[in-house]
């Protein structure tokens, strides 16, 4: 489904990312482990169209997406939850939910497509009036995963979508990516618990220092050496 072949992305003359390939297949979970720094987020706004690689290519889907506006590959079916959820605070629940589903596409569905969010995540539906500075930091990460389901993806892309949230909303977390990938949703995870994104991913890639030094089964990796040292504590 999405290809990324020897991409070098830079901040400015400041290299961020060296050489970096990725695949991600159909119906699969596939993790980004590294450290902070290591460029994870950075190869995920390269995918979407934030950042353009100075070399390299982008395929989703068969098509070459690297030269495209970041709307242009939301159309496709790409859609990008990102690292601090980056809601409109002062717009309410339905507001910020309407807003992923700008595109043509998904705009004639949309009042079906949020009774599907409201059906995953219940408590959005509760507070569809309220602003979204007003939730909780749980219910705003539910609203910003909800916002990026709201565009009809293909594919997912999720960056630290656990971050802040209480053990129980951790493990809530989970089960929705689990559940969506079900639903036939393929899902690009970054995520700082590495060792439940290892249980629940099929694939895994290591990013160190902008590049990629260790990819595998992700049941794989977590009996290698490296990831046991660096992100486990063993």
């Amino acid at each position: 489904m999405l290809e990324v072949s020897n991409i070098d992305t830079f901040y400015g003359k400041m290299q961020a990312l060296w050489g970096v390939s990725l695949r991600v297949d159909e119906a699969e979970i596939v993790a980004l482990i590294g450290a902070n720094g290591a460029g994870k987020t950075t190869l995920l706004n390269t995918i979407s169209g934030l950042l353009r690689p100075a070399s390299g290519s982008v395929e989703f889907l068969g098509k070459r997406i690297d030269g495209l506006t970041p709307h242009s590959i939301v159309e496709l079916g790409i859609s990008h939850v990102p690292e601090g959820r980056k809601l409109f605070a002062d717009m309410s629940v339905r507001e910020n939910l309407e807003m992923g589903a700008y595109t043509s596409g998904a705009w004639k569905n949309k009042a079906e497509t949020r009774e599907q969010v409201y059906q995953i995540f219940p408590a959005l539906k509760e507070r569809e009036k309220q602003l979204a500075r007003t939730l909780s930091g749980g219910e705003q990460q539910m609203l910003a995963m909800g916002r990026g389901l709201m565009a009809k993806p293909k594919l997912c892309m999720f960056d630290e979508p656990s971050f802040g949230l209480a053990p129980m909303l951790l493990l809530e977390v989970f089960q929705v990516i689990e559940a969506l990938r079900e639903q036939g949703i393929t899902i690009l995870l970054i995520e700082q618990n590495v060792r439940r994104t290892l249980e629940i991913s099929d694939r895994a890639y290591v990013l160190e220092n902008g590049r990629v030094v260790l990819e595998g089964e992700s049941k794989e990796l977590l009996q290698e050496e490296l990831v046991k040292k660096a992100y486990l504590g063993l």
